[in-house]
């Protein structure tokens, strides 16, 4: 293995190549092997090779770096204090990025370099995140499967670091990947990333601001026949919903709650409890539109007896028998009204959920489904 460093270190390029295929097949899928030539000082000189104009030399490169990283923390770390990734990013400046080969290469280098947690940062604020944009538009047009799928996970890396969610929002990537849930292909990892995205304001300002983002969100909750997308997009929606009232507004418009209603019944156990949460919050806002209402008619009737007694005249702020009995008799009336509106609702809904899951017709609702109309003051998020 020390003959193949040196070899990396002559200068002749044919030899430089070979070794650096050498590397690369030694490494291939032998841990050990990894360990051993970076030890003996094979990571400079491959890095030391990007600067080299012959693409077909920057491509064996890449592809030994790549394989020298697999399952090494130590070495992965190495490659990026090396100078890898600004290399990387010479490159693509370069004629040379049109090449697939070395564009893919490096798509793969920043997807491995990328899952180590030290590196997250570095690569993030490097300028790699435009680049990894782009080649997902290009490679979206082009149908490049698996290098699709690796910048699509380079970029879901980088995104679990928030000090790179910043960078991301600087780019169109968001409203790009909302246009790809659908595609069953990649729907998940789609949502992985917006379920990091949304942990900053920013990004949660940034997913709000899509035209049809809740509709489309909202959407997602009827995959019935993929569980992880209803997991991550009712994560998604839980968290919106918990942190901005206009939020709320625009899934109750999109018609979230029937969907929330049947994923609470028919929904994995992770979704079911989000999807509860999601309709608590929903149900404090109501709760507290109603109090609100009945408290500005408390207070008007306070404030304007029609009917006087002695004693209301002597204190203006005490109500007559008669005038509190009417307000009482009224507001009666209104949560009669509200709750067989409500009955009806929940009825309605119900029986579409029954019919979707092909239950019997005589399905009684369970007494979790029951719990969820009670009242409950957490507002934490666990999950």
């Amino acid at each position: 293995m020390k003959r193949v460093v040196r070899e990396l270190q002559v200068d002749e390029g044919v030899k430089r190549r070979e070794a650096a295929c050498n590397v690369r097949l030694l490494c291939k899928e032998d841990a050990k092997a990894r360990v051993t030539l970076s030890m003996v000082g094979a990571i400079p000189p491959l890095v030391g090779m990007l600067d080299l104009e012959d693409f077909e030399c920057q491509s064996d490169a890449l592809y030994a770096l790549l394989n020298l990283g697999i399952g090494n923390d130590v070495n992965k770390a190495a490659i990026v204090k090396a100078g890898a990734v600004h290399k990387m990013l010479k490159i693509i400046e370069s004629p040379n990025a049109a090449n697939p080969s070395v564009s893919e290469a490096i798509v793969a280098n920043f997807l491995g370099l990328s899952a180590l947690d030290l590196n997250k940062p570095i690569i993030g604020s490097s300028g790699a995140v435009p680049f990894l944009v782009n080649s997902l538009k290009d490679l979206d047009r082009k149908n490049g499967s698996q290098a699709k799928q690796d910048a699509l996970r380079a970029l879901y890396n980088l995104s679990i670091s928030p000090s790179n969610i910043s960078f991301i929002l600087e780019t169109d990537l968001i409203t790009f990947l909302m246009g790809l849930l659908g595609d069953m292909e990649v729907s998940e990892r789609v949502l992985s990333i917006l379920s990091n995205v949304v942990s900053t304001p920013e990004g949660r300002k940034a997913i709000s601001a899509i035209p049809d983002a809740f509709p489309i969100l909202v959407d997602v909750l009827n995959w019935t026949d993929s569980p992880g997308c209803q997991e991550k997009a009712s994560y998604i929606l839980m968290v919106m919903a918990h942190k901005a009232y206009g939020d709320r507004q625009a899934m109750i418009e999109a018609g979230i709650v029937s969907s929330l209603l049947e994923l609470t019944l028919l929904g994995s156990a992770l979704a079911q409890k989000r999807a509860s949460r999601i309709l608590e919050c929903l149900r404090v806002d109501k709760g507290k539109q109603v109090s609100e209402n009945y408290g500005g008619n408390m207070g008007s009737a306070v404030s304007a007896p029609i009917y006087g007694t002695p004693s209301s005249s002597s204190n203006p702020n005490v109500v007559s028998k008669e005038c509190l009995e009417e307000t009482e008799d009224m507001m009666s009336e209104e949560k009669k009204a509200v709750k067989q509106l409500v009955q009806q609702s929940l009825q309605n809904n119900m029986r579409r959920i029954v019919k979707r899951a092909n239950l019997p017709q005589d399905f009684v609702p369970s007494e979790h489904f029951k719990s969820l109309t009670s009242s409950s003051t957490s507002k934490s998020l666990p999950f």
